[in-house]
């Protein structure tokens, strides 16, 4: 090889390294803004160990949470500003539901339940996009809830239901309208400090006398005659005429099948009609601890007698008055989605 060559190659080689060098600085330069951009003062709940501590009765902590329901039956979930991140689709024709659907599958196996997708009636109103509808229309909404009982979402799983659903509307011919990603996650976490306070689960339990438990079929037998509902083996439900629960109890055993403990407990925001639902709460417990021969106690051992169960039912009050105030009655739609 000739000099002439070997020096083709070797400035060659030097221009390659500088384009590699100049992509590299550019890319972290680009994710240095990025960052920048979402960085919030906030920490990220989804990447921390631990949830953000909610504010229990003063009866103590409640039972372990389990799966619930996500609206109210008879109500349909629609995606609202309040709760959700809403992206407005606009297509000047109209679009077949089918063909959205189809793009909105990958959606929902990514963000589940949080995600909503709804189209406008002619008549101005507002209608869930469920598997197998049919028919044509020119606006859309899509929606990723930003805020739950886990706290609020990442920015970086935002950013990429944002990304998802502009694929979406570029393949549906339709045009894309969003709020600005770092105010609406400001805001999240905002509803999220405020509507901590509101997080509360009531609970007191029936216990026998000297540490005796009850007869499984006595306390079965009592469940029944209050008009309750058996969900499990152990938990209990009460609901209204739409099946809306309003309190459960639920039944400790021992080894040898015999109930050690009735727990009765009422999930404050979703319970609708908060004030007669507690009345009704506490008008079971009387009625079990009468009928079994036991005692009315807190999570302390301590008696709760009239006194104590009216200054709880008060504390209640306020609590409802505030989640209706922000929008989010109990019981309500929302509320049930914001506490999930």
């Amino acid at each position: 090889m000739s000099e002439l060559q070997l020096g083709l190659l070797i400035v060659g080689a030097l221009a390659v390294a500088g384009v590699i060098f100049y992509n590299r600085t550019q890319e972290r330069r680009v994710r240095r803004t990025a960052e920048q951009a979402f960085t919030s003062r906030h920490p990220d709940v989804l990447l921390t160990a631990d949830p953000p501590a909610r504010r229990e009765p003063s009866l103590g902590p409640p039972p372990k949470p389990r799966e619930e329901a996500a609206s109210t039956p008879g109500e349909e979930d629609l995606p609202d500003g309040r709760l959700d991140y809403v992206v407005e689709l606009s297509a000047e024709q109209p679009v077949a539901a089918a063909v959205m659907l189809e793009g909105w599958r990958g959606l929902e196996r990514r963000f589940g339940r949080r995600a909503l997708l709804a189209w406008r009636n002619e008549d101005g109103s507002w209608r869930r996009a469920l598997p197998g509808a049919s028919g044509s229309q020119t606006r859309w909404r899509a929606a990723l809830q930003l805020v739950s009982r886990n706290g609020v979402v990442g920015e970086a799983e935002l950013i990429e239901f944002r990304s998802e659903i502009e694929t979406l509307a570029a393949r549906a011919g339709a045009g894309v309208s969003a709020p600005e990603m770092r105010e609406a996650l400001d805001a999240a976490r905002a509803l999220d400090r405020s509507c901590a306070d509101a997080d509360i689960q009531v609970a007191f339990h029936v216990v026998g006398a000297d540490a005796a438990g009850f007869a499984n079929d006595a306390v079965i037998h009592a469940l029944n005659t209050n008009g309750l509902a058996e969900q499990d083996r152990q938990r209990w439900t009460r609901s209204d005429a739409l099946g809306r629960e309003l309190f459960a109890v639920l039944m400790e055993s021992d080894q040898t099948d015999v109930v050690t403990r009735l727990t009765v407990t009422m999930d404050v925001p979703r319970t609708p009609d908060l004030r007669r639902s507690y009345e009704s709460m506490v008008l079971l417990a009387r009625d079990l601890a009468s009928t079994l021969g036991g005692a009315l106690q807190d999570d302390n051992a301590r008696p709760l007698d009239e006194h104590a169960l009216s200054a709880i039912g008060a504390q209640l009050e306020p609590v409802g008055r505030d989640l209706e105030r922000q929008g989010f009655a109990p019981g309500g739609a929302l509320a049930l989605r914001l506490f999930s």
